[in-house]
Parts: structure tokens; C-alpha cells; sequence
């Protein structure tokens, strides 16, 4: 197997790798990207037993990153403790410090937390520098995932004009 999963020739992987450069593409037409963009993937799997999570992070050097989830057990067992905990989510926050110190009545800033409760099937994107934090897996069946980076091949054509 090769150190970039999705580099595999297995035809299970190639329809992922199609489902994400479908899934960019259509991010980018939707930010309004109206020239093409060339890009590499780089893809790993997660295998995430009871009590395994993922401090948070951002990932340098990519210009989008993404998950897609294999498998989401339902269930889970709650440890004594808390009871705020959200089992097999994952949150993502937002990178202006404190922005929602200054929100009002019906403001959208005002959560500076999103979280998603992700099931089999679903592939989430973000930009690459958005902090994100994967939630304990409660219970004891592996959440198993494959996450994956857009590195951008660079293109003077991609920077904006300075004058």
C-alpha cells in the first residue's frame, strides 16, 4: 500500500478520489472560482478505536482538507464525567479570535464552534487552516475515516493582482 492511500489503484479508492475532486470543484465554483485549478491528493485513513480522537489541528501546506466517513458507529458508551461530551463529531472554529465577542441578536458570527455529527457516506471540506478538534469514539466499534489534503500546484495565475 502506498504512504498516500490515495494513490491506491484499488477501484473503491479511485471512486473516492472522484467523489473529492468532484466535491472541490464544486467548492470552488461555489466561492465563485471561475478558472481551473490544478491539485494533488493526499489520503489517509483513520481508524479510530474506543476513547481515540484528534487534538486540535489545521493543516499546513493544503489548500482544503476533508474527510470522508466509512464507517460512524451510532452507539457509545458514557463514561462517568461529563455529559457535554459529543461522541464521534467533529467541530471546527472560527479563525477570527474573539469575533463573537461583539455579536447581537440574530448576528451568524455569534457561534464561534460548528459541530458535525458525520455519518457513513458523508465527505466534509474545509479550508486547510480552519482549526478542527475529532471528538472521542465512545463506543466500541472503530470510527473509521479517510481524510485527505488538496495541495494546490502552484500557478502564478492563481495570485491576485497587486496593483
Amino acid at each position: 500500500m502506498p504512504c498516500n492511500f490515495l494513490e491506491s489503484e484499488h477501484a473503491a479508492v479511485a471512486w473516492l478520489c472522484q467523489c473529492i475532486n468532484k466535491t472541490a470543484v464544486d467548492y470552488l465554483r461555489h466561492c465563485g472560482l471561475d478558472y481551473e485549478v490544478s491539485w494533488s491528493l493526499q489520503g489517509w485513513a483513520n481508524v479510530n478505536r474506543f476513547g481515540d480522537y484528534h487534538d486540535l489541528h489545521n493543516h499546513p501546506h493544503a489548500y482544503l482538507s476533508g474527510t470522508y466517513y466509512v464507517a460512524v458507529p451510532g452507539e457509545s458508551e458514557a463514561p462517568p464525567g461529563r455529559r457535554d461530551r459529543r461522541p464521534g463529531a467533529i467541530s471546527f472554529y472560527d479563525p477570527r479570535a474573539q469575533a463573537n465577542m461583539t455579536a447581537i441578536k440574530g448576528d451568524p458570527q455569534v457561534e464561534a464552534e460548528h459541530t458535525v455529527l458525520p455519518t457513513p457516506g458523508t465527505i466534509l471540506l474545509w479550508p486547510a487552516f480552519l482549526h478542527h478538534f475529532v471528538h472521542p469514539n465512545l463506543s466500541r466499534r472503530p470510527r473509521i475515516s479517510i481524510s485527505f489534503n488538496l495541495v494546490l500546484k502552484r500557478d502564478p495565475g492563481y495570485l491576485p493582482d497587486q496593483g
